[in-house]
């Protein structure tokens, strides 16, 4: 083969090697783009189940926080005996019980945001039990009102969570 005839071969082949590379980069980036529109697609689908699930999870932890805020919980739950240790345990089963039955609202909320409210409940249940302990010697109607004067002047840690569910939520739109 003389080398001219090798290099009209490659002249030949040059143009179609290069027709061939920007073809397959090309085609690469179509590929991936409409990938992507894919998954954006469903995504977008798939929201449109997810977030009326997710905003009803935020309702009922809306809800749960304030039937555990102590300003309400302490007007809704009266005391049936005078032992302000027993108004302490009801107290806290109707705590453990809102919480317990809301529990699985968790997998719709960020981390941070179920975080908050464990730490409420747990706020609101230690505050109880230091009321209890500071008026152990008064009847449950004292306790009661001993725990109503002193939430009426502070920030309820259920508001606090509140207010972080609120910002969750706007974030959200």
């Amino acid at each position: 083969m003389e080398p001219e005839q090798l290099i009209g071969y490659v002249a030949y082949l040059l143009p179609a090697i290069v027709v061939g590379i920007v073809a397959y980069y090309f085609f690469k980036g179509h590929t991936a783009n409409e990938e992507s529109r894919r998954r954006f697609l469903i995504q977008k689908e798939a929201q449109k189940t997810v977030l009326p699930t997710r905003m009803q999870a935020y309702e009922r932890l809306t809800l749960l926080l304030e039937r555990i805020d102590p300003n309400k919980l302490l007007i809704r739950v009266k005391p049936y005996s005078n032992s302000v240790e027993e108004y302490e345990k009801l107290l806290i089963k109707n705590i453990e019980q809102e919480f317990d039955h809301n529990i699985t609202q968790q997998i719709y909320v960020s981390l941070e945001c179920w975080n908050l409210i464990q730490t409420a409940k747990n706020a609101t249940i230690h505050a109880i039990r230091q009321g209890a302990m500071h008026e152990s010697d008064k009847t449950a109607d004292a306790f009661r009102e001993w725990m109503l004067r002193n939430f009426m002047e502070e920030v309820t840690p259920s508001q606090k969570a509140l207010a972080y569910i609120k910002k969750e939520v706007g974030e959200l739109f």
